[in-house]
């Protein structure tokens, strides 16, 4: 058995106890404080690290790499991400890492009697390994992170304009927020055609919720409660605020035709009574 082939099996022999001894001394150089179940977690990984550089050893293409270990790196991503963590605190524990494994393999050669050329292949493949499980674990955290956000960005979105029925013909519409173009986007092409679905008559649209205007803005609130009167739907503005509309004024907009009222609860008493009338 050559000397490659007997460092191998002694990993895979001893990853548990390797593993171990890893995660202890980083956490030990970093001055890290994690839990028992972290700890639990980072064995674990190293364990499997491990066993992916055990199999890396044999294979005489030195840029061979598991595809076991790219998607272990994406795992350790998606973990990251689904966590809340940042990309960061992955990235600077390489370099302890690096420095902790090339010192224990070092002495391990030595311990082994591996030569120099031996010891110095391992050297290299571990640092392969480590640099490739850094590359692909940053890029899927990018792109896991991006898709989140997009997700995330698209719930709110949804929050932001929600539909909430108080009668089979009544509906509240608050504005939560800021409203910006793609929000305004959404009442358009989501929120309207659902209303149209839905067979109401009246609309409250409250700005109670919502955190500023501008001009652009408030004129396209304008034309979407321009679209719903088309439409015969009744239209009724809540929680208009000094500020909002003193905005709304500054625009130009005529308002005049549109009912406004102090707060949701008394739209709602007013057109409950029309309807009774």
């Amino acid at each position: 058995m050559n000397g490659i082939s007997k460092f191998s099996t002694y990993i895979n022999s001893n990853v548990d106890s390797i593993s171990n001894q890893i995660v202890e001394s980083v956490i030990g150089r970093m001055g890290l404080i994690i839990s028992d179940a972290e700890t639990e977690q980072a064995i674990a990984m190293y364990n499997q690290l491990l066993g992916f550089f055990s199999d890396v050893l044999i294979y005489k293409d030195e840029e061979v790499v598991p595809e076991e270990l790219v998607k272990w790196s994406k795992n350790n991503a998606a973990m990251q991400v689904a966590g809340g963590g940042k990309i960061s605190e992955i990235v600077v524990r390489y370099g302890p890492t690096r420095e902790i494994v090339n010192e224990m393999f070092t002495d391990l050669s030595i311990e082994l009697e591996l030569t120099v050329r031996e010891a110095g292949f391992i050297l290299k493949r571990i640092s392969q390994i480590l640099d490739v499980s850094l590359n692909e674990t940053f890029f899927a955290f990018e792109r896991l992170s991006d898709q989140y956000q997009e997700e995330t960005r698209k719930e709110l979105t949804k929050l932001s304009a929600p539909i909430v029925p108080i009668k089979d013909d009544i509906v509240v519409l608050p504005l939560i927020g800021f409203i910006d173009e793609v929000r305004i986007r959404h009442i358009i092409d989501n929120v309207i055609p659902r209303l149209a679905e839905m067979n109401v008559r009246h609309v409250i649209s409250d700005f109670s919720g919502l955190v500023m205007i501008n001009a652009q803005v408030a004129e396209a609130i304008y034309q979407i409660g321009g679209t719903l009167r088309l439409m015969g739907i009744h239209i009724v503005v809540a929680g208009l605020r000094p500020d909002l509309a003193q905005t709304i004024v500054n625009t130009g907009m005529d308002m005049s035709m549109t009912e406004s009222y102090a707060t949701v609860k008394q739209a709602l008493k007013v057109l409950t009574e029309q309807e009774k009338a």
